[in-house]
């Protein structure tokens, strides 16, 4: 044993001397680390809630004459940056585009171009036998492209194409008001009527910030002509509210449909003056527009195979999503072509403006739980089955198209003529609805598989007057399977 007073051996103290001293050193530089980490963490704190409290820094002064988005982008640098992106082109199963080579000429010096929709399905050459569409129809592309892609169409080539048509395709709320001497309504009115190529000299940018936001506090606002006027007269008819303001009236989640339903809706021009019209007097629904046009004895062109008065739908995205799912959930356009998302503090809409199925992290997941590979098949049972049913109706709308033409080769002043070009118009307008509308009848799925057995069903009756069968009477909507009593005498 060793005796506690026999002194400890130097070697020993040297050593637990310089045991103590690493242990001090160690205490220190994690010390030292901790206060480091501690004095970064507080920091960025701080600078996170700077960023929450200045949004954005006032770089420029904007007022509502700044129709050019890079002046808005000095502000708004995160949200320009995503603006930008919409030049991307990425195809998805039913929509986008990937970008073909095109040669330059004079009269189109683009590139790039999307793929034409024509050569992909011959049948719609003969669908639109006689309108311009006939001529030149390609996939959609971004924002970025949306006034140079209708400025180089072969359409402006093949028939004189009023101003209007700026009216969803340009950044024309400036120009509205320069030509209306400050009024919006009047400029619109001025644009109209005009041709193409003179108005389309007075604008530069394809839709842009003014024309979704105030430029002094970010507000959405509406600033189409054809959806303020539109939407009184929809609110008027179906629930009976008068002089119905959206800009006043709408909450802040149905105006993050309705700036993108200012321009995604289906139009017409309205008389001589070529008034863009929303065609909403007795409702959103495909039928409703229908019986609409009907009602004003309103025709696109008369089709050059069989004679009828043809109407022409312009992609009513806007429409179609509001009979589904999503709309009645109170789910709004931007929550899944824009989701939020997360750029330092600050919680800001993505402005690369393109397909949930590209971005089904932020646009879908954020209230579906599933994985994105179920999601993305949900989408494609969707899309797939709507396409099988949309070339089924192209086909029987072609097939009474025929048959028409070949009766009026025989004899045209038959009265089972006129009623068949009638069906033709309403089986036509049905099917065309769905292949206008850019989502392949995900919008509403039901409601787009209704629309489309329609439209068969209206071809089916149009061949059968000609044959000399009278169509059956239709069930009413909403009449029970089995119950008679409720059967319409209407002839559709």
């Amino acid at each position: 044993m060793t005796d506690p007073q026999t002194p400890v051996p130097p070697t020993d103290r040297g050593a637990r001397s310089r045991f103590r001293a690493r242990w001090v050193a160690l205490v220190a530089i994690g010390a030292a680390l901790a206060v480091v980490g501690i004095a970064a963490l507080l920091t960025n704190i701080f600078q996170r809630q700077q960023e929450a409290r200045n949004p954005f820094y006032r770089v420029v002064t904007l007022d509502d004459t700044t129709d050019d988005p890079a002046m808005w982008g000095k502000n708004f640098p995160l949200q320009y940056d995503d603006y930008r992106r919409t030049v991307d082109q990425t195809r998805t199963r039913y929509g986008g585009s990937e970008g073909e080579p095109h040669s330059p000429s004079q009269a189109d010096p683009r590139s790039v171009v999307a793929q034409s929709r024509l050569q992909e399905d011959p049948r719609l050459k003969e669908l639109w036998a006689g309108y311009a569409f006939a001529q030149d129809f390609r996939e959609e592309r971004g924002h970025a492209y949306m006034l140079e892609d209708q400025e180089f169409t072969e359409r402006q080539r093949v028939t004189k194409q009023p101003g209007a048509c700026l009216h969803c395709h340009a950044s024309v709320y400036v120009p509205y008001r320069r030509a209306g001497g400050g009024d919006l309504i009047k400029g619109f009115e001025v644009f109209n009527p005009k041709p193409y190529a003179e108005v389309r000299a007075l604008v530069k940018h394809p839709v842009a910030c003014i024309d979704c936001h105030q430029p002094d506090n970010m507000q959405l606002r509406v600033t189409r002509p054809g959806f303020i006027e539109g939407i009184r007269l929809l609110k008027a008819a179906t629930q009976g509210i008068r002089d119905y303001d959206v800009n006043r009236d709408a909450t802040r989640q149905e105006m993050r449909t309705f700036v993108c339903g200012q321009c995604h809706v289906e139009y017409y021009f309205k008389g001589p003056e070529k008034r863009l019209t929303y065609p909403w007097g007795k409702g959103l629904r495909a039928d409703s527009i229908l019986a609409f046009h009907d009602s004003t004895g309103h025709r696109d062109w008369v089709h050059a195979v069989s004679g009828a008065p043809a109407l022409k739908a312009q992609h009513p995205e806007f429409e179609l999503f509001s009979q589904g799912i999503h709309a009645r959930s109170g789910v709004a356009c931007a929550d899944c072509h824009m989701p939020y998302k997360r750029e330092g503090a600050m919680k800001i809409s993505d402005h690369h403006v393109r397909s949930p199925v590209l971005n089904i992290n932020r646009a879908c997941q954020t209230c579906h739980k599933q994985s994105e590979e179920e999601l993305r098949e949900r989408v494609a049972t969707i899309q797939d089955r709507t396409f099988e049913m949309r070339n089924m109706a192209i086909d029987a709308v072609l097939q009474l198209t025929r048959e028409i033409a070949a009766q009026v080769g025989r004899d045209s002043t038959l009265g089972t003529v006129a009623r068949a070009r009638d069906y033709q118009r309403k089986a036509q307008f049905l099917a065309d609805f769905i292949e206008a509308e850019n989502s392949m009848g995900f919008h509403a799925d039901q409601e787009a598989a209704r629309i489309l057995a329609k439209s068969i069903d209206y071809a089916r009756r149009g061949q059968m007057t000609l044959r000399g069968q009278e169509p059956p009477p239709v069930t009413r909507p909403g009449t029970p399977p089995g119950q008679r009593a409720g059967v319409s005498a209407e002839r559709r």
